[in-house]
């Protein structure tokens, strides 16, 4: 296929891109909300985005199988039919005020945000033909996927405004009501999009030839990527969700009681600097090597973590008539550094693998469960030994993606 078919395509992917943010985001998010509607501890207010990312654990290899044999368009459709559904359940749990409801949602959620994943990020690596322009493609459609993301926090927090005393879920309608929109306007543009199916082709070529694709897990630099997913997609929702209770939480409980409007503030700016970040790496992605952005982004990151833990919390700066600690500055800062992460770790894992590809997206995907499980963890430290030194655990997952730039990521033949 010539070049002037990919655009349609491109910016179908980079739509389900913008959900997959907005969506995980809201649910990151209503941590705030569900700590204080119904009573939980830090890391039990977790449990709807553990729930988010449970699911793709369950359907990250599901849905690998799905999208071999059905192709892009398929499991595209099944996946916003899918975040309908989980984003309506959520919905009626704020009008039933059930805890169980939400979690609920938030899990079918999170299959959906399974299956969206595992179609854009591989489809966007083949139409710009792998490496540094496969790179360049993801890394303008995070540049959308953080627009998501910093849209949904803001959003959120201006919906509570200050009394985070009184949120309950019932506040979050009208962002829920949107994403339920957004999902339906998808269905009918994918519906009516033509979208390449270069996996389906080369499956019925393998199969006319008796050959048979190896298994990803053959692939060392493969396996290691999948771990650094996991540890990634972990820090980089970590890093905003624990900060934004920090900020709402009494100082008594080791946090700060900012309000929700000025953290929803601050945790917006966090993916905002994502979404810049990811910009600036989709200029360079066609010039810079995936490699070398994710080394530099995983030393700044460690370097911007320790000052966080390490700075006194007295050390402030003035804003909009609020004195805000210098650590919060560092956490939103951390967000330049973990925009470019997603895509070099997909670029740097899948190189190499031609058929094994859409299998090895399904493992992949099925890695993203650390999304919940580190923060969860995190979260229980915090409730043990307070918000600031939890971020030891996001320093150690820093060092494993900085370990697999440097050295994981090296294929057999390679230097």
């Amino acid at each position: 296929m010539e070049k002037k078919n990919y655009a349609i395509p491109i910016i179908v992917m980079y739509l389900l891109f913008f959900m997959i943010a907005f969506v995980t985001n809201f649910a990151g998010s209503m941590g705030v909300i569900v700590k204080n509607n119904f009573g939980t501890s830090n890391a039990i207010a977790q449990l709807g985005t553990l729930a988010n990312f449970i699911a793709y654990l369950c359907m990250g290899i599901p849905s690998g199988i799905i999208l071999r044999k059905k192709g892009y368009k398929f499991t595209s459709l099944l996946a916003v039919t899918v975040g309908f559904i989980g984003v309506g359940i959520q919905f009626v749990s704020g009008y039933a005020e059930s805890f169980a409801v939400y979690v609920c949602g938030a899990l079918v959620a999170g299959f959906s945000m399974c299956l969206l994943n595992i179609v854009v990020n591989p489809m966007l690596n083949t139409l710009g033909g792998g490496g540094n322009r496969g790179n360049q493609l993801i890394q303008w459609g995070g540049t959308i996927n953080s627009t998501g993301a910093t849209l949904a926090p803001i959003l959120l927090g201006y919906l509570i405004g200050g009394a985070v005393e009184q949120a309950n879920v019932g506040d979050a309608a009208p962002a829920m009501i949107i994403a339920m929109t957004i999902f339906a306007v998808a269905f009918v543009v994918i519906a009516l999009t033509r979208i390449p199916e270069p996996h389906l082709a080369a499956a019925q070529n393998s199969e006319a030839s008796a050959e048979r694709p190896r298994s990803p897990l053959a692939f060392r630099h493969f396996v290691l990527g999948a771990i650094a997913i996991f540890f990634y997609v972990g820090v980089e929702v970590g890093i905003p969700n624990t900060a934004n209770l920090y900020m709402t939480t009494a100082g008594a409980e080791g946090g700060l009681s900012m309000g929700a409007n000025l953290a929803g503030w601050f945790i917006g700016a966090y993916w905002f600097l994502m979404l810049c970040g990811r910009f600036v790496g989709g200029l360079l992605g066609g010039k810079v090597s995936s490699r070398a952005m994710l080394a530099t982004a995983s030393t700044l990151a460690i370097l911007f973590l320790i000052c966080l833990i390490a700075i006194p919390v007295e050390n402030t700066i003035q804003l909009h008539h609020a004195a805000v600690p210098l650590k919060i500055v560092f956490a939103t800062l951390c967000g330049l550094m973990t925009s470019v992460m997603w895509g070099a770790i997909f670029n740097l894992s899948t190189e190499g693998l031609g058929q094994s590809t859409p299998m090895a997206s399904g493992i992949f995907m099925t890695l993203v469960c650390g999304g919940g499980i580190l923060p969860f963890i995190q979260n229980l430290v915090a409730d043990h030994i307070g918000f600031v030194g939890s971020y030891w655990i996001v320093v150690v997952g820093f060092g494993y993606i900085l370990f697999y730039a440097m050295v994981g990521s090296r294929r057999k033949g390679e230097e």
